[in-house]
């Protein structure tokens, strides 16, 4: 295998348009990017749960009429969708079933033995997205290297597959036992399914997730499996539809791994879309930092159904190779279902604009889990919502102008919020303001918790990150969670309102490939090693030629989850760059160059390695990523005078402990260099930045508002 080193061309600038379509919970944002003219365009929308294409159809419209954007002119459509997130929490994907090794029908539902809280003897673990009538066995088996134990009866298989097909079951999971070592029983079970039921979704773990841990891997590709269907009709459709709009130049998906992807990668492994949105958030955070020096970051995003941190280090988002979705428990690690891909390592700290506030059992303040959504929203929506939110109570405060909240789509009403908010602080006894400012210092305070847990569990001192907010609530709570966790220094990027959005049109195109190999550096061979590596390196390459025509020369990252001998569970490392098949001295050199990786890894997370105790390389990682050829270079900001502030309202602060009168800027005016001292309030079409009596802001050239608290 090459060295992988690449130069990177000079990116170029083409007069076209790209259009960002992200749809979240509550609200569909969309970005439309001038590249000619430097100029960003957004339009923020609430999502449409029936049909979510028709917010799409109609945003689309909307920003082409708006900006004068001809079909011709678009470049491309990038699109981020909770639609396959939000079928799994509701339980709307296919009847799926599953095909499985004799006697292992129920390790999806046995799962791995863990309880996600010690103490309660009911817990209420996720139950198997595929019921036990719909799970067929198998004869045939492989062992732990991929040889043939027990052949496989054709006979049996298709037997089994009608069988679930009569079931109702319109798309079927293959899981067999060792398919990461060899796919060959996998795939011989796929032709006779396909040949026998050509109608029928399938879906085969050694395609999915490659890697041990047979309930992780099961459960990844039922999950495959069971959003499959809905994803193929819904991203079929909405090209159809763009289509009719005179957009063909063919719709990219943003991946949960923070790179971009075909639309028909996409339909193949939906289960790579899970964390989209999230995602297009954190490449934006790590872009507005570094266009500051500011590469590592707290990328704080919250928007109108949760809040997501990510950790930005080096100017890029920390990955993981595997999550949790559709949690019982909210916060509890261990009450959702596995998910075996490589996505942005995304921590859910608190709730969104819609979770609703509540008395609990212990006639205590509480916020969420619930929300409110787009429908019917937050009381102050007037569209049929009654419970309080955090939107109700941000708007009592007065941080929201309810004649410019959404860029002044939606207007929202500060009586029904009042009344929302009221009736509940009646509940608790308390001061309707009282409980306005409680809703607000909770969330601040769970997501100032998650945050400080989390950089804990990574070795990170607080003291070495700037907190970089986004989405429509970020700027709203950013002042408040930035003085609990102790960070002194906020960044607000332009547009933060729609940063997700914004995101999926600066990333870069990305494939994630891995295996199983169980390779010990000290000992194993080196040349196996680089066959195994080029291998997933070929895999990898594959995807991203579908769409090489838009982007730059292609990066090569290697990756392992290695182990000291006797643990179970492993750490995923970077490596040094290959060729590994070295001989003599070099090899020595290779070897040791690969241990050191692994344990430079482990003494950081763990403060320290155990003496003499072998490496183990369970997992072998592949990231190829191309940058976008097109670069979007925004018009630089105006200088001039000092803007005036636009308004001025009252609003409450808790170092005041009462309303304060407080300036409000447009941020569309502020010019390079502006200061202003808090309390003060900015307001953009997508956001408002929220400034304490603590903080004083300063306008960048960059774009970037910095906000600098004291002691």
């Amino acid at each position: 295998m090459k060295a992988r080193h690449f130069q990177h061309e000079r990116r170029t600038v083409l007069a076209e348009w790209s259009i960002g379509i992200d749809i979240g919970g509550t609200f569909t944002d969309l970005v439309a990017l001038d590249y000619a003219g430097g100029k960003l365009h957004s339009l923020k929308m609430l999502t449409t749960y029936d049909d979510p294409s028709l917010v799409v159809m109609e945003g689309v419209r909307q920003l082409m009429a708006t900006c004068g954007i001809a079909a011709s002119e678009v470049g491309r459509v990038v699109h981020a969708t909770t639609l396959f997130t939000n079928a799994l929490i509701s339980r709307a994907g296919a009847r799926t079933g599953l095909l499985c090794n004799q006697g292992f029908m129920d390790a999806i539902e046995i799962g791995n033995e863990r309880k996600y809280d010690l103490y309660d003897l009911a817990i209420d673990r996720p139950p198997p997205l595929v019921p036990r009538d719909l799970r067929r066995e198998i004869p045939g088996r492989l062992d732990a290297h991929g040889n043939e134990l027990e052949p496989l009866d054709r006979q049996a298989v298709v037997a089994m597959a009608h069988s679930l097909a009569d079931a109702g079951a319109t798309s079927i999971a293959v899981c067999l036992l060792h398919a990461y070592a060899s796919p060959r029983h996998e795939q011989q079970v796929h032709a006779w399914i396909r040949q026998a039921l050509p109608d029928v979704s399938l879906t085969l773990s050694s395609e999915v997730a490659p890697v041990i841990r047979e309930f992780e891997r099961g459960s990844t590709t039922v999950a495959n499996a069971y959003i499959k269907p809905l994803a193929d009709r819904y991203l079929a459709a909405l090209e159809d539809k763009l289509a009719t709009l005179g957009l063909r130049s063919g719709v990219l998906m943003m991946l949960s791994n923070g790179g971009l992807g075909h639309l028909r990668q996409a339909r193949r492994n939906p289960i790579e879309l899970l964390e989209s949105g999230p995602a297009g958030g954190a490449i934006a955070a790590a872009h507005y930092g570094v266009c500051d020096q500011q590469p590592d970051l707290l990328a704080f995003d919250m928007g109108g159904t949760t809040a997501k941190l990510t950790l930005v280090e080096g100017g890029a988002p920390s990955i993981a190779h595997s999550f949790e979705a559709a949690r019982r428990k909210r916060f509890a690690e261990g009450s959702g279902l596995p998910i075996g891909i490589t996505t942005v390592h995304l921590i859910e700290i608190g709730a969104g604009g819609g979770s609703i506030a509540h008395q609990d059992e212990l006639q205590l303040l509480k916020v969420g889990p619930l929300s409110a959504g787009s429908e019917p929203g937050p009381a102050c929506y007037a569209l049929g919502g009654e419970a309080p939110t955090v939107t109700d109570a941000n708007l009592l405060l007065g941080y929201l102008n309810p004649d410019y909240f959404a860029g002044g789509s939606l207007r929202i009403d500060r009586d029904r919020a009042h009344m929302a908010v009221r009736t509940l602080a009646r509940q608790l006894d308390r001061e309707t303001v009282d409980v306005a400012w409680g809703i607000h210092d909770i969330v601040a305070e769970n997501m100032a918790g998650a945050a400080r847990v989390h950089l804990a569990e990574c070795g990170r001192d607080v003291g070495d990150f700037v907190l970089l907010c986004t989405g429509g609530g970020g700027p709203l709570h950013a002042y408040y969670v930035a003085q609990k966790i102790g960070v002194r220094s906020i960044i607000c990027p332009p547009a933060a309102g729609v940063a997700s959005a914004y995101g999926l049109l600066i990333a870069p195109a990305r494939a994630d490939r891995s295996r199983t190999a169980n390779f010990r550096p000290e000992t194993g061979s080196l040349a196996d090693l680089e066959r195994e590596f080029a291998a997933l390196e070929a895999q990898a390459r594959e995807p991203l030629e579908l769409v090489q025509d838009r982007f730059g020369p292609i990066e090569i990252v290697c990756r392992a989850d290695g182990r000291f001998i006797g643990q179970a569970f492993n750490l995923s490392v970077r490596l040094p760059a290959g060729p590994y098949d070295q001989e003599g001295g070099e090899a020595t050199a290779t070897r040791t160059l690969l241990v050191a990786a692994f344990k430079q890894a482990y003494e950081q997370k763990f403060g320290r390695t155990p003496p003499n105790v072998p490496v183990e390389l369970v997992n072998l990682r592949v990231a190829a990523e191309a940058p976008p050829r097109v670069a979007f270079v925004p018009e630089p900001l105006a200088g001039g005078a000092p803007p005036e502030p636009k308004a001025w309202r009252q609003v409450f602060f808790k170092e005041a402990d009462d309303f304060v009168r407080t300036p409000v800027y447009d941020r569309a005016a502020l010019t390079p260099g502006f200061r202003a001292a808090g309390p003060a309030l900015v307001e953009d079409a997508g956001s408002t930045l929220v400034v304490g009596p603590k903080g004083a802001l300063l306008q960048l050239a960059s774009g970037n508002i910095r906000i600098t608290i004291e002691e």
